[in-house]
């Protein structure tokens, strides 16, 4: 029954096909499944901007497509995707060519520029790993040169920067330079006065995908950071240290050393070549609702490169990450049923829950929930779903060690404050300085451990220091008669220490300290409100006793 399985792209989609497939033919070894890809990683491009602002280290959104897939049956092939023959059934790469069953066009998307005459030229993107470490080491060499410049206008032009676009990327992406800039200026001793940052767009608000009041939080957030939104406008061209804008009739150029484009996406050049398939909606792949491409069973289409309209929807399934999840899960399945004979196919019927956005490390503003009912959430809220959703995904991709290194970059280590939980959990002590510290610390637990040994807290705790003075009460609690404990200083050293000789059926001394026995639990009953009164399997007893009611109890009318 061998099978072989093609995935081409290892993005969202492409990763989660390959290992939801891995997971159901792990057993079945004539079952072979390839990945292509022309990296040897997979990036996180909803983080992107964070790198490219500096907020977070470069490796934060990059895992090793080695480690994703380590112990599966998954054969991972650096390559690049030149074309499909459909009759022989292979995918052809510049390095090979690899034979299929079954293929998956999961290769995502790029940035589209509308024909705008030197947008591809001379701006910076924002749609891949190499995009965010090209535009960051950018702008730090705007800063460098800003600060030695002497000639105002071209001081102007490097401390002027341009967004096209306002959706998602063009709002993070503003977000986060408007938190980073304060702390370049403070370093090359630039005014922050100097500096503008105008986010561009075509439409009469910013983040169209949001209702309208949530883009209008985002709207306000940005302005507070002193980023100049500009709607209704569009990018005539750009050239080198200018952009043109059109509003209306009337054209404006302005200086400018970076212009960051995120003004939409199309289909990726590997979709442009797989000429016999039918698009539409920018060079994206038209399904059926099984996700196979038009006129092919042996074909399916996954996340960015999905066009099709669910049933009772009026718009083709959106370019979203939990689309590229659900066409994944849709896909996967469908193959497995194919392959095996069982079951039926499955089809796409997509089930989104909203959209997060963050704008800086420490605000954001979220519109999710069920088909039914969504909620907006705005600051700590928002963030925490941002990262929390980022949490799931690391699980389900990576594993724990992500998970760990995720935390690790967005809140332990974190600098500048620029977290919505803050510096309270970032590491600002040099390490070093903290070994004396916990060796001593260690030595002084040692030491108590040793010195509690020798006292006998093995055999009886002495809990007189922690207690001393209320021998009284606690008698009571455990039903001791104070002339028969006078050898201990109060009631717990009573009961812990003369426990044998005062209540013989009492045994075991711990017990006796806790009123494990029946009769201490009973005795504290009579005397005051019991709280709990919980038997550990039978070896210890604890008691919570409150001597007066809850209302008009206080600290020192509690005993345990």
């Amino acid at each position: 029954m061998g099978k072989s399985i093609v995935i081409v792209g290892a993005g969202y989609a492409g990763v989660l096909t390959a290992k939801k497939l891995a997971k159901r033919f792990k057993k079945m070894s004539d079952i072979h499944i390839t990945l292509i890809d022309k990296n040897p990683y997979h990036a996180m491009l909803t983080e992107l901007h964070e790198v490219a602002a500096n907020r977070v280290p470069e490796d934060h959104v990059r895992i090793s497509l080695g480690k994703i897939f380590a112990g599966r049956r998954v054969d991972v092939k650096l390559d690049t995707v030149t074309g499909v023959n459909y009759d022989t059934k292979t995918v052809i790469g510049k390095n090979g060519s690899y034979s299929y069953d079954y293929l998956v066009v999961a290769a995502g998307s790029k940035p589209t520029f509308f024909g705008t005459p030197g947008a591809e030229e001379y701006s910076y993107k924002l749609w891949s790993y190499d995009d965010a470490i090209r535009l960051k080491y950018h702008i730090f060499e705007v800063f460098k040169s800003a600060a030695s410049e002497t000639d105002p206008e071209k001081k102007r032009r490097l401390l002027t920067f341009y967004i096209v676009g306002a959706g998602f990327t063009g709002a993070e992406m503003a977000g986060e330079l408007a938190e980073w800039i304060p702390y370049l200026c403070k370093e090359h001793d630039i005014p922050r006065s100097l500096v503008r940052i105008v986010a561009v767009d075509m439409l009469d608000r910013i983040v169209p995908t949001f209702p309208a009041h949530v883009s209008e939080k985002a709207d306000r957030r940005l302005r507070k950071m002193g980023v100049e939104i500009v709607l209704k406008t569009g990018v005539s061209a750009l050239g080198d240290g200018y952009i043109e804008l059109k509003q209306g009739d009337k054209i404006i150029r302005d200086v400018t050393a970076t212009v960051m484009w995120s003004a939409g996406v199309e289909g990726c050049d590997v979709v442009s070549k797989l000429d016999s398939l039918m698009k539409a909606g920018r060079c994206r792949l038209q399904t059926d609702a099984y996700l196979r491409a038009e006129g092919r069973t042996d074909i399916y289409v996954a996340g960015d490169n999905i066009f099709y309209i669910p049933e009772n929807q009026t718009a083709p399934a959106p370019q979203m990450v939990e689309n590229a999840e659900q066409s994944a899960h849709t896909i996967a399945c469908n193959i497995i049923t194919e392959i095996t004979g069982k079951g039926e196919l499955e089809k796409y019927k997509p089930k989104f829950h909203g959209a997060m956005l963050c704008i800086g490390g420490r605000y954001g503003v979220a519109f999710v929930g069920t088909d039914k009912k969504k909620i907006s959430l705005a600051s700590f809220f928002a963030m925490f779903a941002k990262h929390f959703m980022n949490l799931v995904y690391f699980a389900q991709v990576a594993g724990w060690n992500k998970i760990i290194h995720y935390m690790k970059n967005e809140f332990f280590t974190i600098r500048n404050r620029r977290s919505f939980v803050g510096g309270h959990f970032s590491n600002r002590t040099p390490s070093f300085m903290l070994v004396l510290f916990r060796i001593w610390l260690g030595a002084v637990w040692v030491f108590e451990g040793v010195m509690k040994i020798v006292e006998g807290w093995l055999k009886t705790p002495k809990l007189e220091g922690f207690f001393g003075g209320a021998t009284g009460w606690f008698n009571m609690i455990l039903g001791v008669d104070g002339g028969n404990s006078a050898t201990a200083a109060d009631a717990v050293s009573s009961a812990t220490g003369a426990a044998a000789a005062v209540a013989p059926a009492v045994t075991d001394a711990v017990s006796s300290a806790t009123g494990a026995a029946s009769s201490g639990g009973e005795a504290a009953a009579s005397v005051g409100h019991v709280l709990f009164n919980i038997d550990f399997l039978g070896l210890f007893r604890a008691i919570f006793v409150s001597g007066k009611p809850l209302a008009e109890s206080k600290i020192a009318d509690y005993a345990f």
